[in-house]
Parts: structure tokens; sequence; C-alpha cells
């Protein structure tokens, strides 16, 4: 029997007509309900008909999680009076209760990819709604841009409903081609908001030590000691059930051992690996006061009864990928200011609440506005593997409210291609399309498929992370699922049922653990070096302190992370594996090749067989490839510079007579600095270079010579290099001095101050006066000028009055532009 007083009291009914209209004209609609109005639970069955309006049609409602999916259906079968898999169904991973008659069927959204690839036209269906779309995960972005294309190409006639508690209905509007906006009022209870920042952040309280920000998966324990304080404080406070959101599952752990017993309540702990039996109590009225610890699962979809009171630890968790390494891992963030807004709302969904938040309010507006939508963060191969099934590789062509990044959809082509995925173009292979049905990350689905089914135990534990005490190595672990008796250990049991062709009663040995685990990733098969692993795509990783798998001279790393300020990840879950299962699993990885390059101060020429970055053997190799020799002692002089080659003083002298001139009048004279040279390196050093073979030869190369390569010859200019800037000029004495072109902004003329008499100008070379370095008789200078006239009538004078006395054999004329220029003493003359 229908419920009506229950269905009547929901607030979205006053938005159904408005719906319908929308969804019996263009077909499509946005539909924006405040939390607890209904949208989940009523809008469903009212467009399928089962509330005796409107035609009978097969709707279905897409769900971003397992939990939300069943605990949806299981309140819309109660709202009928009926039992789920009669009128109301629902189908997750692994489990599916739908009977004959069922109109609504409720699904996750993978579900819904699935049945996408396998039956584009979703035969037989009239109305998807795609609820909770503000969360942004990928499967749902992707879900969405699928269906419109199917609206747009196949069947015109199929309704789409976006639906969310808070979205960007304008953004979902025009994805959907100008879909309607439909609004439903809520009459949302007042929620009081206390700001309840832990004691080191609020104003006037004690001082205690900062609470350190998260980094991957850690949370300050400080942090979860003053959640767990807070929750205290809201039982002692205020009246009702409270609900407190944490990151995850282990810190859900922490608080709740934190927590002990309060007495008189009952602490329970919901999560998407919480049993189903958990889940159902969760979301019945509790006999006794409750505390429940949950993660963002109870954020939307779920309403939780009897909850008046929301701690949040503002934090949560979302994907992201470190490209560089070949990781990906969940991390944890500050929760983004629409997700507080959520989670407040579950205070004031049945009655007036209160909303305690472990942070400072002046932190409330630096908090990011949205969460970063999955696509931009998350590692895309699943979604490139979609995509390409779809006949769309590059995501081009699909209608998403975000572009998936171009660095991302490469790393995830890489890894497609690498299992076989898809081919060269893109396309999606015959290969490929098999992985895209198993409803698994195609690195595992390569593995179940390249194991014939026998790695299905070890696929499905690594399909969803591992409790924690199961430890670090994958063979122990999954021993450790087979005895189980805990929630995961149930799911992990049904999926081996999903996976294996024999049902799962085929054990996997150690053997096919580290095969899988090899498989899944061969970029992260690793080798014992030092005391760390050297994986196969060039990071190290550690295992941690009485790891099992210490001493094992061979791993394939399954989960791993980087800590904060560590250079090497950190192992979390992996398998020992012998050689030759490493040397199998990432065959593409293998390379036999000639390696040349610059080491150790000369070219290192070696055959080398590696498996990625892992030196398997290696040997000299005598008649190596000229031109990778060639590259290498190019390198060589980059690393360590051109003074690798033989620089006589001629041709450093000519170097230098060359930036002069380029400095000083451009072009046609070349630039000879070391970034030049090494840019024109095939002009100046060949035939040279290509004769050399070892750092020897480098010496052997005038490196004069060869600049001359580099002068003006085409156009007559280098005929000038003598006359522009030579090397030594003829000063009054008669001698021939030769100038440093050392600085070449001023090149300087040391020369003896007796031998410059009755030169009345300083002496230039191509325009540009010299840097005049007056000598006494012992070769010191006395003075420097760049203006040799000022010289003559301001410093003279003075110089001579100091060394005329020091110096008497020379001549120290009272006028010397009148006196005669001289490089010998006085006596040489018989003065």
């Amino acid at each position: 029997m229908i419920r009506h007083d229950a269905l009547d009291a929901l607030p979205v009914r006053a938005a159904l007509p408005a719906l319908r209209r929308a969804l019996d004209g263009p077909g499509t609609a946005v539909l924006v309900a405040p939390p607890g109005t209904g949208k989940t639970t009523l809008v469903p069955p009212a467009l399928a008909g089962l509330l005796g309006e409107g035609p009978a049609r097969r709707v279905v409602v897409a769900e971003p999680r397992r939990i939300a999916a069943r605990a949806a259906a299981r309140r819309m079968a109660w709202l009928l009076g009926e039992e789920t898999g009669a009128s109301i169904g629902y189908t997750v991973r692994g489990e599916r209760v739908v009977g004959r008659h069922t109109r609504v069927e409720v699904v996750t959204t993978g579900v819904l990819l699935q049945r996408l690839q396998r039956d584009q036209e979703l035969a037989g269906v009239d109305v998807v709604v795609l609820d909770e779309c503000h969360e942004r995960h990928l499967d749902a972005d992707t879900a969405a841009a699928f269906l419109w294309d199917v609206r747009q190409t196949l069947r015109p006639e199929l309704r789409l409903v976006a639906a969310s508690a808070t979205t960007d209905a304008e953004g979902w509007a025009g994805l959907l081609g100008g879909a309607p906006v439909v609004e439903a009022a809520g009459v949302p209870h007042p929620v009081e908001v206390v700001w309840a920042p832990p004691p080191g952040l609020r104003p006037g309280g004690p001082p205690a030590r900062p609470v350190r920000p998260p980094h991957g998966t850690r949370v300050d324990p400080a942090l979860l000691a003053h959640v767990a304080s807070v929750v205290r404080r809201a039982l002692a406070e205020r009246d009702g059930d409270v609900l407190c959101f944490l990151p995850g599952v282990g810190e859900i752990a922490r608080v709740a051992g934190q927590l002990g017993d309060p007495g008189g309540v009952d602490v329970l702990q919901v999560h998407g690996r919480a049993p189903a039996a958990v889940q159902d109590a969760v979301l019945a009225p509790g006999v006794r006061r409750r505390v429940v610890l949950a993660t963002s699962v109870a954020e939307s979809s779920l309403t939780v009864p009897g909850v008046r009171v929301v701690v949040d630890s503002g934090l949560a968790r979302e994907p992201r990928v470190d490209h560089a390494r070949g990781l990906s891992a969940l991390t944890t963030v500050r929760a983004s200011r629409a997700a507080g807004r959520q989670r407040a709302g579950r205070a004031g969904r049945e009655a007036p609440g209160t909303v305690y938040r472990c942070w400072a309010e002046a932190e409330d507006a630096r908090l990011p506005r949205l969460p970063s939508p999955e696509i931009k963060v998350a590692d895309l191969t699943a979604f490139a593997l979609q995509a390409a099934c779809w006949g769309d590789p590059d995501a081009s062509g699909l209608a998403l409210l975000d572009a998936p990044p171009r660095g991302a959809m490469a790393a995830a082509r890489e890894v497609l291609t690498a299992v076989g995925a898809v081919d060269a173009a893109g396309r999606a292979t015959e290969r490929g399309a098999r992985l895209a049905r198993l409803g698994l990350h195609p690195r595992l689905g390569r593995a179940l498929l390249d194991t014939s089914g026998r790695g299905a135990e070890v696929v499905a534990l690594l399909s969803e992370e591992a409790p924690r005490e199961y430890g670090d190595d994958l063979a122990a672990a999954l021993r450790a699922a087979r005895r189980g008796g805990d929630a995961y250990a149930g799911r992990w049991r049904a999926e081996v049922r999903r996976l294996a062709p024999d049902g799962g009663r085929a054990a996997a040995d150690d053997r096919t653990v580290g095969l899988v685990a090899a498989l899944a990733f061969p970029e992260r098969v690793a080798r014992a070096d030092g005391g760390s692993y050297l994986m196969a795509s060039g990071t190290r990783a550690e295992l941690r302190e009485g790891s099992p798998l210490r001493g094992a001279p061979w791993i394939a790393v399954a989960v791993a992370d980087r800590p904060l300020g560590a250079g090497h990840a950190r192992v979390r879950l992996a398998a020992a594996v012998d050689e030759d299962v490493a040397r199998s699993a990432a065959a593409t990885l293998y390379a036999r090749e000639q390696e040349v390059h610059w080491a150790g101060g000369d070219v290192v020429a070696r055959r080398v067989e590696r498996l990625g970055a892992i030196e398997l053997a290696a040997r000299p190799l005598p008649d190596a490839d000229p031109a990778l020799v060639r590259e290498a002692l190019v390198d060589g002089l980059r690393r360590e510079g051109l003074g690798l080659l033989r620089w006589t003083p001629d041709a450093a002298l000519l170097r230098r007579r060359l930036a002069f001139l380029r400095l000083h009048l451009g072009e046609p004279w070349p630039d000879v600095s070391d970034d030049a040279l090494h840019a024109r390196v095939d002009e100046w050093l060949e035939p040279e270079l290509s004769r050399a073979r070892r750092r020897g030869d480098l010496a052997r190369i005038d490196a004069g010579q060869a600049l001359g390569r580099l002068l003006p010859w085409a156009s007559g200019e280098a005929a000038r290099l003598a006359e522009l800037a030579p090397e030594r000029i003829t000063v009054p004495s008669g001698s021939r001095i030769r100038i440093d072109y050392g600085d070449p902004e001023r090149p300087v003329l040391a020369v003896k101050l007796q031998e410059m008499f009755g030169l009345h100008e300083s002496p230039a070379v191509a325009g540009v006066p010299l840097l005049v370095h007056l000598l006494s008789p012992a070769g010191r200078p006395a003075a420097v000028t760049a203006d040799l006239a000022s010289f003559w009538r301001d410093g003279y004078r003075d110089v001579r009055a100091e060394l005329r006395g020091r110096y008497p054999k020379h001549p120290w004329p009272e006028d010397p532009l009148a006196a005669e220029p001289t490089r010998h003493t006085k006596a040489r003359f018989g003065r």
C-alpha cells in the first residue's frame, strides 16, 4: 500500500508538474532540489507512473555509490509499500535485485556505463535520472555525455534528468541542449553553526601545537583527537543523533577508538566498505541515541533519521595522479564550501539542528567553492577506454562540463596501448572492448584476461582497497581475505564469483599473485637496488620496516604513495615475483640497445638490456654507432665546457677578438659565447668532431682553426679582422704592443708611459677607444685612462712627481706631448 502521507510530505512534489512538462516538451531537464525534499525517492516513481499519475514508463536512476543505490531503492519500495525487486529494483556490482515488473531500477553510474557500451540505445528505458550531479564523479560525467550522444543520434525520445541538491544548473542546462531548469523549493529547518577549531587556532585558546595539514592519506592525529572531543561536546550540549564527517575509513576507526563507549550511545561506522547490516542500521531509526561516523557517502542521497547534530572535520578524499612517477591514489584535501553546506544540511533534514565545524570561521572564505571535478584530477585510463569504445578516442566530441587534461589523456593512452586495448590511432581493439565490459580498471582487466581468469582472486583483491591490517604482502593479504569474516571479505568473495569462470573455486598460488600484480602494473615491477627497489618506471620505492617482502630480489608494486618530503615512493601493497615473471609481464618495456653517453668525464659505450629503467645486463661496445658517439661528445662539451678542446694562446685570443667585434659591430661577426658555439657546433667543429671517439680526441682538436670557420668569409668581412681587431697596435715609440681583449666592452693596451709621449688622443680599434694602462719602468700600472689627452693635461704632473725620483734613468719631461717617445732609458741616448 502506497504511503501517501509520507509522499505528500515531500516538498519536491510541487515541482513534478513542471518536470513533467519539461520531459514532455524538450525531453530534458535539470532538477535542483535541496537536501531532504525527496528528489531521489519521489521523482523516479512519479516519472514511472507508479503513483497513479502519468503514463507507465521504465526509469533508470544512476547513483554515484553502491550504498546510495541500495538505500534509494529500498526507500522508494517502502514508500510504495513493496519489497525491493517488485516495482522498484536495483543493480550494483555483484548484486542485482530486479523483477519482471520492475519499472524503476537504481544503478550505479559504473553499471550504467557498462550497459551503454553493450546497448547504446538502452532499449526499453524511457527516462534516465542522473542523481547527485554536483559531486562531479567521472563515471557520472561520462554517462551524461554518452546519454546526450544517444539522444542526439539514436533515440531522440529518451528523456534525461540531471538532478542535484546543489549544482551548476546553468552549466548542466547548456550541456543538455538548453534544458529547462526546474527548482523545488525546500522547507529546510534552521541549522546553527558552531565554529570549533582546534585549540591552537581558537582565538584566546590555550597555546597548542599547530595541526599539521593533511598530506596523502595522512591526517594529523591531533586533529582526529580534536574531532573526537567535539563529538563528546556535541553529545553533552545538544539532543539527537550526531553525524560526524571524516575523510576515510582509517580516520573513522581512529575516532571510534578514541570515543570508546560514550555511555548509552551507539557508535556506528558507515562507509562504502561497511557491512550491509551496519548500513541498514544507520538508515533506520535507532533505539538508543547514536553517533554515526561517516565518509562523504552520507553527504547526499542518504537520510540518516534522528540526526540533529553534524560534526564536520572539514576534510575529504579526492583522487590524484602523479604522472611523473606513475602513481595514483586518494589524497586528503580540505572539503569545499559546497560540501560543507551539504554536510550541514544533514542536521536540518527533520528538525532544527546544529553543525560543529572543526575549523576557524576566518578560514571558511578561503576554502574552495566546489569540489574538484574528478575528470581534472583522476587517473583517466578507464575513461579513455570508455571514450575509445564509444568511438571518440580523444573525447573531443563528448558533451562534458570540463574537458579532460591533455597530459592525463596522453598518459592514459600509453597505458591502454601497452595492454593492447587501443591501436596506434587510439581506437578500441576487440581486446579493449572486452576490457571495457569487465567493469574493472583496464589494468586489472588485462591481468584477468592474460591469466585466463586464474587471477580472479587477486584482481578482486586489487579492485577495492584492502584493509590496512591485511599488510603489504599481496599474497599474505589474499590469504587473509580467504580467512576473513568481515564485510570486505564478503564483498571480495562476491567479486571473485563474478570474475572467475569457475565461480572462484580455483585458488591462486603465490606465483599467480605476483603475475597478476606485474601484469596490472608492469611499469612497477621493481628490483632490489641497495636499500630500496628501482621500479621499471624509474621511481624508487621503499618497503616498510618489518615487511615480509624485504629481501625479495624482485617485487611487483600494486599500491604505493609518496610521503611528504620523500623522494621515494612508499610501498603499500606488493608481491614477490621471479625475474622471468617480471620480464614476461613487462615485455613491452624490454629493450636491447646501444647506450652511448658521457659519464665520468668520457664517452661510455655499452650494449645494454633494460626492463624500463632497470638495467638487466651490460657489456662494452667497441663498435658504437658514430652518430651516438658524436652526440655523447657534444653532451660532454655542454657539461664540462669547451675547455675540453685544445685552446692555444692564439685560439683564445681569436675568440676574444671575435667577441669584441660581435659586441660592437654585430653581424656578420659571429657570436662566440658558450651557448652560441654549442648551438652551431655542426658549423665549426666538423669534420674533427665526427672523427673523435673519446675525450682525448677532443683535446687534439685545434679550437682556433675550427673557430676560423665561423668568420664571415662569404661577405669578405673576414679579411678585415686584422684591421678591425688587430692583435697588436703600433705605439709612438715604434713598439708593437699586444691588445688585451679580455673585456670586450673595453680592450686594454698596457704600455710603458714613455712610449706614448707625443700621442694626443687615445688609440682606438673598430672605433672603440682602448683603455690604456700606462706602466711605470718596472711594468706596474702608473695610471689608467681612456682619455689620453685628459691624462697629459691633468694627471701626468702627479705621476711625474711620484716616479721621477724613483726611476731617475728614465725621461720625465715637463711637456710629454713635445717629448720624443722611447722604450729606452736616458743613458741609452747619452742623456
